[in-house]
């Protein structure tokens, strides 16, 4: 298999702590990182561009074939057609967004500052099956962790308390209100960069291969135990980790089965009771075909589970 990611990810121009001085520095160049402050997840400037999201008639054919040793015909076609109608996306500024999902240890420095406490346990996958723990949360998700793990068992609440108060660092270290450039990033932004330009069914080609992710069945030896450390695989052409597999990660957008009437600028779909939120990348549990750029998946907003996470954007000046 060819391995394209070389030459982009060596692209990946220079490190940058983006303290208070340099928060108005410009032009900020694709592959740039950024951090605003020490315990502030390292984010990653992605360019603009167009590109058409969801799959083709073509992708869904090619995607039913990979998935044939996997689940029921009947299921993936389902599961497939969620992704369509394709349309195309102008992603007509550059992002940040962070360069790895937000890991235990980022999440922690939130509690410790704020006493900040999740709710209703956690959904564990033990035994391949999912059962509710009330005793379990981000601290003890079922499975060993180290801080450079990405935090799971935090809901869209969570995700956006965590939000708020890197908003406020940005203001006033002590406070946790108000608005600010951090953000969940929408489903399109979450995908485009997922794609890093690429057509095939993952960043590096059509096939699973080995040791590109942390999957059910991705030749990792984390695969089906748990999570891995962040950056414990090659980046994306974009210089981004875990854009598939490792856990499933939160966008800002409400569940709608179909792409009908979706925004084209890349912005979140937000209307609607918004009951259920878009989750994107597949994890650690996820059968492989299950990991592709297109790939889309639901849960309810507030829910909680071993398999999930969350990754933050940043609108840039």
């Amino acid at each position: 298999m060819a391995k394209s990611w070389a030459a982009p990810v060596a692209a990946v121009l220079l490190l940058i702590y983006a303290g208070p001085a340099l928060a108005g520095m410009e032009p900020m160049q694709s592959g740039q990182r950024l951090r605003d402050c020490p315990n502030c997840p390292q984010m990653v400037v992605v360019p603009a561009g167009n590109f058409l999201m969801g799959s083709s008639a073509a992708d869904t054919q090619r995607d039913l074939k990979s998935a044939a040793a996997y689940d029921l015909p009947a299921f993936v076609r389902s599961y497939l057609e969620q992704e369509h109608p394709q349309h195309p996306v102008t992603i007509a500024r550059p992002f940040g967004l962070g360069m790895y999902p937000v890991t235990k240890e980022e999440f922690a420095a939130f509690v410790q500052d704020t006493g900040y406490t999740t709710a209703g346990g956690c959904t564990l996958f033990d035994n391949h099956k999912y059962r509710k723990h009330a005793d379990a949360g981000w601290q003890n998700p079922g499975f060993p962790q180290t801080d450079q793990d990405p935090v799971v068992c935090v809901s869209v609440g969570d995700a956006k308390a965590y939000i708020a108060w890197l908003n406020g660092k940005l203001r006033d270290p002590a406070s946790t209100d108000g608005n600010g450039p951090y953000r969940l990033p929408s489903e399109a932004e979450l995908e485009y960069s997922a794609r890093a330009g690429t057509q095939t069914a993952r960043w590096w080609g059509d096939e699973i291969g080995a040791d590109y992710a942390d999957c059910g069945r991705c030749g990792s030896r984390w695969d089906l135990t748990g999570t891995a450390p962040v950056g414990s695989f090659r980046s994306n052409p974009f210089g981004l980790y875990d854009m598939l597999g490792n856990v499933w990660e939160w966008a800002e957008d409400c569940w709608y089965d179909r792409y009908i009437d979706a925004p084209e600028d890349g912005s979140a779909r937000v209307s609607g009771e918004c009951a259920e939120h878009v989750m994107r990348s597949g994890s650690w549990n996820s059968v492989p075909w299950v990991l592709r750029t297109n790939g889309r998946s639901k849960q309810p907003t507030e829910a909680h589970e071993n398999n999930l996470g969350f990754r933050i954007a940043k609108t840039l000046p």
